[in-house]
């Protein structure tokens, strides 16, 4: 509960710092990443439990990372971080997951993901900002990746890149579960001032 509680801090905190460098009021933001005002009010209090399609909204209308609107200070040269102490922002009604574990620092930042995909189970993505590339590495298993209506098989062992402003679904295939890991790697510019 108390690390909960942090968490929404460091999120209102971040968020608000976010905003107010970007020169956004609360409502020029809630119109621009299609959040409600009273929503955005709610979390700049730290109140509220916002879902994952909120979060990523609010990181591509600011130009950021998910990651730099729920990392506190960054300690040290070297992070190693352990799946286990990450809260997954989604989960799926049958056991799927996604895990933000890090987002490297520089003038293109770049977000590394867990993704656990039940047989059938997808998430489907809304387009981001312009000059993201995405990619996925299936560790066990198999996904469906759907880039702009188009489907494409991703086996383990595969590799798949593409550019993350058009709309894009992940969908668990075959049997069995599918691990893999995402990165999203965000064009130069505001992200890297975080």
């Amino acid at each position: 509960m108390a690390e909960t509680a942090a968490a929404l801090r460091t999120l209102a905190h971040n968020v608000r710092t976010a905003r107010t460098r970007a020169g956004l009021s609360l409502d020029e933001l809630g119109r621009r990443a299609q959040v409600s005002k009273g929503a955005l009010v709610a979390l700049e209090k730290a109140q509220g439990n916002p879902n994952f399609a909120t979060l990523v909204r609010l990181a591509d209308t600011l130009g950021i990372p998910v990651s730099a609107l729920l990392e506190g200070r960054a300690e040290g040269h070297v992070r190693v971080v352990s799946a286990d102490i990450l809260a997954p922002l989604w989960t799926g009604a049958r056991g799927s997951e996604a895990r933000l574990m890090l987002t490297t620092s520089g003038p293109a930042p770049t977000e590394v993901w867990r993704w656990k995909l039940e047989p059938g189970e997808e998430y489907a993505s809304h387009p981001h900002q312009a000059g993201v590339v995405e990619t996925v590495s299936v560790t066990s298993g198999r996904m469906t990746l759907v880039v702009d209506g188009n489907e494409h098989t991703v086996d383990a062992g595969q590799t798949a890149a593409f550019d993350g402003d058009a709309p894009h679904t992940y969908r668990g295939a075959g049997t069995e579960t599918c691990h893999l890991i995402m990165t999203v790697h965000l064009p130069p510019g505001p992200a890297s001032t975080t």
